[in-house]
């Protein structure tokens, strides 16, 4: 008996009242099944399905409409009336009319010089152009180095002035409405906005404020972004594929057909007049620049996108600033909707189908549906579908029109169409954070007014040695700071519905689902924007 090793010997009961409570689980999970889960999964499916074919049939009038706008439509010079304006030995520079800069900023101590290097270096009359760096910055060694930054500009003639406030009230709107009340403000009839990274050409005015003088009906004239560091990692190859597809289409879009779009927040070019008549600058959201956009356009102004005219800035090179960003993107114009959209419908001065166009394509499809859709049907209904094999989706609904949908999408960036599948896995992920968001704005809920500023690393200023180190070296392995436990919850869901479907499904959507189980993984760990495949 000694020489018999003991074992730990479980209960006879044990297993049987496991297999009982098994059992009982099953029995109720039956039950429920039929009556309860497969008419509200089939549901949703019907829901999600409208909201796709919502998408497509938005995506293929935007495609449509780009391709006559490339092919017929007339360019800005021709639809508007346009002259240069140039330097009159007679009148000297008094032909020209006096133009504020506003920069504003906070702690941007990586890019300070690139926006005030570039504006001071603007081709216009320098008794023509004021200059304001609206520095809201809490760090005093960044307050520091940029007040002798203006001061250095100061000392070659430009006309800079720095100024700062007591608080941030307001964010960004509150710095840009504090600096429109200076005494001297009254004799510019244009204001131009640049964020703290943007580096406008020197030709930057001369193209654009023509439009504005000889065009009185024109309130805003907006240039493209064009991006530094978009080699920089995988992180900003696919923003850039995103914002292309804005910039190229929807911008686009807007300007040829209903001359309205959402103002970018920099890179444009407001007149005065129209801001002041609009209410000025309104902190209600965290989309400042769309609501006085929506605003300005139901007075009756018009907006011109000029997609030629390019401004350099930078793309957020880091997960967490990213995510920040994309919070404010998709929070804001939801609220912004929850608090306009009465006023849109009641308005008597904008005609009835750019109403539609404002209400139904710019808010709801593009700032709603489309988040909702991604999110809910690719990574919840779907998947839920394979452990529920009684609801059926639709071939055409589960990959004929996401295919489409992304063909459409990709045309803003062709050198990037061999990186669509990153990106889609990307977008997939990035939906439930917008979709969170988004609700957040629509039911104004505690994190509907946060403002966070995107971080700028100054990638720009050595964005070829940065790419090359970082194509050989990937920071794979450096621990986050911060588990993302949403993105970590959805990898375990997704990886359960994989599993399931490798053992009992017929669709082989297993595939799909450990690739997207890996996409949340790896952005729940924090490692998106480390690496770039060539």
């Amino acid at each position: 008996m000694d020489g018999v090793s003991p074992k730990f010997v479980l209960p006879e009961t044990f297993d049987g009242v496991k297999m009982e409570i098994t059992g009982q689980l099953g029995m109720i999970w039956e039950l429920v099944k039929a009556p309860v889960i497969v008419p509200l999964l089939q549901l949703a499916v019907y829901i999600c399905l409208l909201m796709s074919l919502m998408l497509l049939c938005e995506r293929v009038y935007m495609g449509t409409v780009i391709v006559l706008v490339k092919l017929f439509w007339k360019k800005p010079e021709k639809r508007y009336k346009f002259e240069p304006i140039h330097d009159d030995e007679e009148l000297g520079s008094s032909n020209f009319p006096v133009v504020l800069v506003q920069i504003p900023m906070f702690n941007e101590r990586e890019v300070y010089k690139l926006s005030i290097g570039a504006a001071s270096g603007l081709s216009w009359p320098s008794d023509r152009l004021v200059i304001q760096v609206l520095d809201d910055s809490t760090d005093p060694t960044v307050k520091q180095m940029v007040e002798m930054e203006c001061q250095r500009w100061a000392s070659k003639g430009i006309n800079i002035t720095y100024q700062i406030r007591e608080n941030r009230v307001g964010y960004k709107a509150g710095a840009l409405k504090e600096g429109l009340k200076r005494s001297y403000v009254k004799h510019c009839e244009y204001v131009v906005i640049f964020d703290a990274d943007f580096q406008p050409e020197p030709d930057f005015l001369r193209r654009s404020i023509p439009f504005l003088v000889h065009n009185p009906n024109i309130a805003l004239v907006q240039a493209r972004w064009r991006f530094v560091n978009s080699d920089e990692c995988l992180l900003t190859r696919m923003q850039e594929m995103s914002l292309d597809y804005h910039f190229t289409v929807e911008q686009e879009v807007g300007s040829s057909t209903h001359a309205f779009f959402g103002f970018n927040g920099t890179a444009g070019i407001w007149r005065i007049a129209a801001i002041n008549e609009a209410g000025g600058w309104k902190d209600r959201t965290t989309v400042e620049d769309m609501d006085l956009a929506v605003r300005a356009s139901l007075r009756g102004w018009k907006f011109l996108y000029l997609g030629d005219l390019q401004v350099k800035s930078e793309l957020p090179s880091t997960f967490r600033a990213f995510r920040f960003q994309q919070h404010r993107w998709s929070c804001g114009p939801a609220n912004l909707f929850r608090k306009m959209v009465m006023e849109i419908i009641r308005n008597k001065k904008v005609r009835f189908w750019k109403k539609v166009y404002v209400i139904y394509s710019f808010f709801f499809v593009r700032k709603v549906i489309a988040h909702w859709v991604t999110f809910c049907f690719y990574c919840v209904v779907l998947p839920l579908t394979i452990l529920v094999p009684e609801v059926k989706v639709p071939i055409w609904g589960s990959v004929y029109i996401p295919s489409i949908i992304t063909v459409l999408n990709s045309v803003g960036t062709p050198r990037s169409i061999h990186l669509l599948f990153y990106w889609i896995l990307f977008e997939n992920v990035m939906s439930l954070h917008r979709t969170k968001a988004t609700l957040i704005g629509l039911f104004e809920a505690g994190r509907a007014n946060e403002w966070v500023v995107t971080a700028k690393l100054g990638s720009g200023q050595s964005a070829k040695r940065n790419t090359k180190g970082l194509k050989k070296f990937p920071r794979i392995f450096k621990l986050p700071d911060r588990l993302n436990t949403l993105e970590l919850g959805f990898a375990a869901f997704l990886f359960v519905c994989g599993c399931y479907d490798y053992v009992h499904g017929k669709n082989n959507y297993f595939i799909y689902l450990f690739l997207q189980t890996m996409s949340f993984f790896i952005s729940g760990l924090g490692w998106i924007g480390t690496y770039v495949p060539s």
